[in-house]
């Protein structure tokens, strides 16, 4: 009988021995019919249930610090090595001459502002890797779109700027929050469409069962295989047009944290020829 009893404590002692910090999926069992050796592995596995969870959440946090470093570090050496490369021009007599010194002045302005954008995306960005509780008070979103009009007008230039706004569009949002990622996809169809012929659509709308904001345009689309990497951070389909506007790749990936933060979804689908649509899905 002694024995008998044994045997599922047996079976605890063989699942403690199985387990270390590699290895913490690793479960006791525990409907062994005897209450007490029950009750002592749901404990033992509600420990080993905390224990795997602290340890997934610093294995993440250790990669989000991992990446954020790679990042941090590898950006900013083509603006400083810009700059860099006009002191030594102003430094070698180019700062007698006028036409030169306005010349490098301006370039290096320009270097610095953004650089100085670069710092503050990823500060931003370091900052949404942690989580932040932020707090969502229903809305509507049509409201705010409304109220960023003249803005994004202002953005636009001689680009046409079309609203198809359905009233009382309404979800949970962060308004700060919701105003940065309607920003950023507009910067973004801004830069992808003809200044004089480009046309931006911004949407606000109930379907299919969620809340939707879009912003559609009729630049020249984006190439399929493109398509999975435009929410990475520092990845850029255009480079050449993003450098043009002093983007660095992380306008999309702050956009997709963000709304991540809403527990709501983007997607992006785009033709080649056809333009591009950004939609932002909340929960209803």
């Amino acid at each position: 009988m002694l024995r008998k009893s044994l045997v599922p404590l047996n079976r605890i002692v063989n699942t403690v021995e199985q387990i270390n910090a590699g290895n913490l999926g690793e479960r006791s069992p525990v409907h062994q019919n005897q209450l007490e050796i029950d009750r002592l592995s749901a404990s033992f596995n509600g420990m080993l249930k905390r224990l795997e969870v602290s340890f997934e959440a610093e294995k993440e946090a250790k990669e989000q610090m991992r990446r954020f470093i790679a990042d941090a570090s590898h950006e900013p050496r083509t603006p400083l090595t810009s700059i860099h490369g006009f002191l030594e021009v102003l430094l070698r007599g180019a700062a007698n001459n006028p036409e030169q010194l306005e010349k490098a002045l301006r370039s290096m302005h320009s270097e610095s502002e953004r650089l100085n954008k670069l710092v503050k995306d990823l500060l931003f960005l370091a900052r949404l890797d942690q989580r932040p509780g932020i707090e969502l008070k229903e809305g509507e979103l049509d409201a705010v779109i409304r109220e960023m009009e003249p803005r994004l007008q202002l953005l636009a230039g001689k680009r046409e700027v079309r609203f198809s706004l359905s009233p009382g569009t309404r979800a949970k949002f962060d308004r700060d929050q919701l105003k940065q990622v309607i920003l950023n996809l507009f910067q973004n169809a801004v830069q992808h469409t003809d200044s004089a012929e480009g046309i931006i659509e911004v949407i606000a709308e109930p379907k299919s069962g969620a809340s939707v904001v879009a912003v559609k345009d009729n630049g020249p689309g984006i190439p399929a295989e493109h398509l999975p990497h435009l929410f990475e951070r520092f990845y850029r389909a255009d480079a050449s047009r993003a450098r043009k506007y002093g983007g660095a790749g992380l306008g999309l990936a702050i956009t997709k944290s963000i709304v991540e933060l809403h527990e709501a979804a983007i997607e992006v689908r785009s033709i080649p020829g056809s333009g591009t649509v950004f939609t932002v899905r909340f929960p209803a």
